[in-house]
């Protein structure tokens, strides 16, 4: 009995480990890929590679056939192991500095001090001092016969890992806001998981550990559980260091890449397991099945994913405003292109046609500068000639100009050739002309009522589209504006998350390589007028508000001055070429200026 239970429990930890290590190679990979920038991040992503070395070599080393196999993945294991110290006190003295207690250089010389001796304990991995041989019949398992080192770094560990804990407290205790001290709560409790990891490996070897190898493995099932729940913890509150999103955002985020990633990659290599070491119960012993299994609930799990997805969303993180972040969600879906408007106009224009049984149609718009014609359909076009547009404009004029009322106007007039109706759109309470459809005249030159209520109804139809995208712009125009002033709140909260008095009481925000190569280009974008210059962050340099006075008090002008003459300065010497000198200037000029 006591054999089945080590047995199972040998097997489950096999999955747990293999789970470990899928979910500490993905976090990795959403550390690298979204907030890399930020020292925490970049410390914890130090963690996650040296809990992927220690998970991924015993997942191996498990399922080793030889005692070559068993030494050589076990030494990597302990590249994990061996790293793990230096990389805590990493990560506790960046955040210790991201609360607003930077290091004077003494945590900093310590940090690299204790990589080195790691790096020292590292190169001692080939031979037999840190660890010795294999040892195969001694239970629980084959492990790494122990030396007079191994003491030596279960010490260095121990100490590293409690001035580390000590840094991690300090830092707990200089966050003030709620929110930061719930985060920092977890990041506490989910960094006991690399060190509850670890756990199983230093016990190796101990006497307590030969006479009771069923405590052992329960020990080290329980410290699996753990380290998977502690790790997907401590990971969820370092997301929020470095980015300045908002938070519902960063849950989502790490939420759907833990379902894509670690939970989809478990549930099948689980199953895989399961049928490959007991489908022999149940006479699944076909090779094919395995990757028909595989590709099959891949397919299930990523569609179920999908279909959870916006309901998780709304449960977990949407807040206090689920039915208005629904509403900007889905704007993406309801958006009306230009291609979108090409294509209703043009069914409009061939719905036109076919009720009256001819083969041209247009729409015009009428604009500042005049009649634009914006969609027309068939072999002929009205504007082919400059006297055509003057006609147009005539026609419109003895309907009663372009400020004429839908009241006074609803009927059609005619052009040539051509049937015209209106097209209206509200200003000001009043709905004024705002374009014209027309649709090419039948030969008899009348029409009967159904033919003339079938072109208002298309008109409207029309109208209604054209109205729909201005209406788009005009949001599209509000969020351009509104766009730097959110960006530059959500910085400010997501910066003063740990040592709000400091950012906030700040003159100046500051910059760095990659802001400022955004904020230039937005800049460039909208040279010649736009929120994105008028507005933009730049505005608050020294050299912008220095410029202020020579261009009359106007800072638009000065920003826009600096741009020409930061251009003008990678300009080559002589005459403008199209070589490889040339080729900096060239873009910036001819695409901006």
């Amino acid at each position: 009995m006591v054999e089945f239970a080590i047995d199972m429990l040998k097997g489950f930890n096999e999955l747990l480990t293999a789970g470990i290590a899928i979910t500490a190679f993905s976090l990795l990979l959403y550390a690298l890929s979204f907030n890399l920038r930020d020292r925490v991040a970049r410390s914890f992503a130090i963690i996650l590679l040296c809990v992927v070395f220690v998970s991924v070599g015993d997942a191996i080393a498990s399922n080793s056939s030889t005692s070559l196999q068993w030494e050589f993945w076990m030494r990597v294991e302990w590249i994990g192991i061996i790293f793990l110290p230096p990389a805590y006190l990493h990560f506790s003295d960046a955040l210790l500095e991201t609360t607003g207690r930077p290091s004077r250089g003494r945590r900093r010389r310590l940090v690299w001090v204790l990589y080195g001796v790691s790096f020292a304990f590292a190169l001692t991995l080939p031979t037999n001092w840190l660890v010795g041989p294999i040892v195969e019949n001694v239970g629980p398992a084959p492990h790494l016969e122990r030396t007079w080192l191994t003491w030596v770094f279960a010490a260095y560990y121990v100490t590293a890992i409690a001035v580390a804990g000590i840094n991690l407290w300090r830092a707990y205790q200089r966050t003030v806001t709620r929110t930061s001290r719930r985060r920092m709560r977890y990041l506490l409790l989910g960094a006991l998981a690399p060190v509850l990891g670890s756990y199983p490996f230093l016990l190796f070897g101990s006497n307590l550990v030969v006479n009771n190898p069923l405590l052992f493995w329960i020990a080290a099932t329980i410290s699996n559980l753990l380290v998977s729940v502690l790790l997907v913890l401590m990971a969820y509150a370092v997301a929020f260091f470095g980015v300045s999103w908002p938070d519902r955002v960063v849950k989502r985020r790490l939420f759907k890449w833990l379902m894509r990633g670690p939970v989809t990659a478990s549930v099948i290599l689980a199953l895989v397991t399961l049928v490959n070491r007991y489908g022999d119960l149940v006479g699944i012993t076909n090779p094919v099945v395995i990757p028909i299994l595989t590709v099959t609930s891949l397919l299930i799990m990523e569609h179920s994913i999908t279909l959870a997805a916006p309901y998780w969303e709304r449960w977990l993180f949407h807040g206090g405003n689920p039915n208005k972040l629904q509403l900007i969600q889905s704007l993406e879906e309801r958006l009306l292109t230009t291609g979108d408007l090409r294509d209703f106009l043009e069914s409009v224009l061939a719905a036109l046609c076919d009720r009256l049984q001819v083969t041209n149609a247009f729409i015009v718009v009428l604009n500042a500068g005049g009649p634009e014609m914006l969609l027309t359909l068939g072999d002929e076009s009205p504007f082919e000639e400059i006297e055509s547009q003057a006609d147009l404009l005539d026609a419109v004029a003895n309907n009663g100009g372009a400020g004429v009322k839908r009241a006074d106007a609803e009927r059609l007039f005619t052009w040539h050739h051509y049937w015209l109706a209106p097209l209206f759109e509200e200003n000001n309470g009043e709905e004024l002309l705002s374009g014209i459809i027309g649709v090419e005249r039948n030969p008899d030159g009348t029409l009967s009522e159904d033919e003339k209520e079938a072109i208002m109804i298309l008109s409207r139809r029309a109208e209604m589209a054209l109205f729909d995208v201005r209406m788009q712009q005009q949001v599209f125009t509000s969020v351009e504006e509104l766009a730097p002033q959110v960006e530059m709140i959500q910085r400010l909260r997501a910066a003063a998350r740990y040592d709000g008095t400091e950012v906030l009481t700040a003159s100046e925000i500051s910059l760095d390589d990659r802001d400022m190569s955004k904020w230039v280009k937005d800049a460039l974008s909208h040279y010649w007028g736009g929120p994105k210059l008028s507005q933009s962050p730049l505005m608050k340099l020294a050299v912008v508000q220095r410029a202020v006075d020579q261009h009359e008090g106007n800072p638009t002008n000065a920003l826009r001055a600096i741009l020409l003459e930061g251009i003008q300065k990678v300009r080559p010497r002589g005459e403008r070429r199209f070589t490889g000198e040339w080729i900096l200037y060239n873009i910036l000029d001819l695409k901006f200026l």
